[in-house]
């Protein structure tokens, strides 16, 4: 049974190693008004991931009118949003720096564009033994979910790639796991065997029971399962270390797969959006809000 007690969400062990996640920008002087560029009003945000774009209007710090567009459509249906929510200027976060380097080049004469990591630096303290490495969008997550629960918590971002991080009761990032995401997997059964087929993944007909009736259905129920089990393993190990099952929130173009599951207490397709709000406006220097529900969350994933 699930224990959500209040301790135990930090262990000295990992807290003793904790530095700032410092992507330096020029937004670095958190309050003091120095080295700030002009972001203000409202923004309209890119989240670049390997094979969509997750676009949205960022508006009081809060994500509005959040969407996934492939990546020759995110110009043109940026330009729309610039103009329908009359915002200021772009910030783009990304893990595919070609597409977002291209995107910047599109956008920087419609209005100002400003880029995470650059422009705006995401400040978390973490337990990593190397931190250079780690992707923006891990963080990202992990700052949106901390800024609004304002305790432990996992995150479980089922994409391209699937990542599940902890982060524990103090707002440290102690890491976690990265795995292949569900088209990665069919495909390397593919290129890696002389007999399964090529497939693209669809959710197994649960009619159809456990059992595979066909080579199709038992490589789909595989992965499909593959994804189930390495959530309960990561959460289960991370919240025996720990002491607890903390909040389990799930994000990704495939979350779908594990919001049934009970460990997942909800999922929020914009949650690495709500981090560029909140990495916006801690840089601004903005009043901390009390912590609560994650703002906009929803019970069906989004794509990435």
């Amino acid at each position: 049974m699930r224990n959500r007690g209040e301790g135990g969400y930090g262990h000295e062990s990992e807290q003793s190693k904790a530095v700032s996640v410092t992507y330096a920008g020029t937004m670095a002087n958190e309050g003091t008004g120095e080295d700030r560029m002009g972001i203000e009003g409202v923004l309209v945000a890119l989240c670049v991931g390997n094979t969509r774009t997750r676009i949205g209007v960022i508006a009081d710090w809060k994500v509005q009118e959040g969407r996934s567009v492939l990546h020759e459509e995110v110009s043109e249906a940026c330009s729309k949003l610039l103009e329908s929510s009359n915002a200021s200027g772009f910030v783009i976060a990304s893990v595919n720096k070609p597409v977002s380097v291209k995107l910047e080049m599109e956008l920087e004469s419609k209005a100002p564009v400003y880029v995470i990591g650059r422009d705006v630096e995401i400040a978390m303290t973490h337990a990593l033994d190397d931190d250079s490495t780690v992707g923006q969008d891990r963080l990202l997550d992990a700052v949106g979910a901390f800024a609004r629960l304002k305790e432990a918590c996992i995150v479980a971002d089922i994409g391209t790639a699937i990542t599940i991080d902890f982060v524990d009761g103090q707002g440290t990032f102690q890491g976690g796991v990265i795995a292949p995401g569900v088209r990665a997997m069919m495909r390397a059964m593919h290129a890696t065997t002389s007999a399964l087929p090529e497939l693209e993944f669809e959710v197994p007909d649960a009619s159809r029971g456990p059992f595979g009736k066909d080579t199709a259905h038992a490589m789909r129920l595989g992965v499909r399962n593959a994804v189930c089990g390495l959530l309960r393993e990561t959460v289960e190990r991370m919240a025996e270390r720990f002491g607890t099952f903390p909040t389990v929130i799930a994000t990704g173009g495939d979350a779908g797969l594990i919001e049934e599951d009970p460990l997942v207490d909800r999922v929020v397709p914009d949650l690495q959006m709500m981090g560029v709000a909140e990495a916006c406006r801690v840089a601004m220097g903005g009043v901390v809000e009390p912590g609560g529900a994650a703002d906009g969350e929803d019970d069906s994933s989004g794509d990435e």
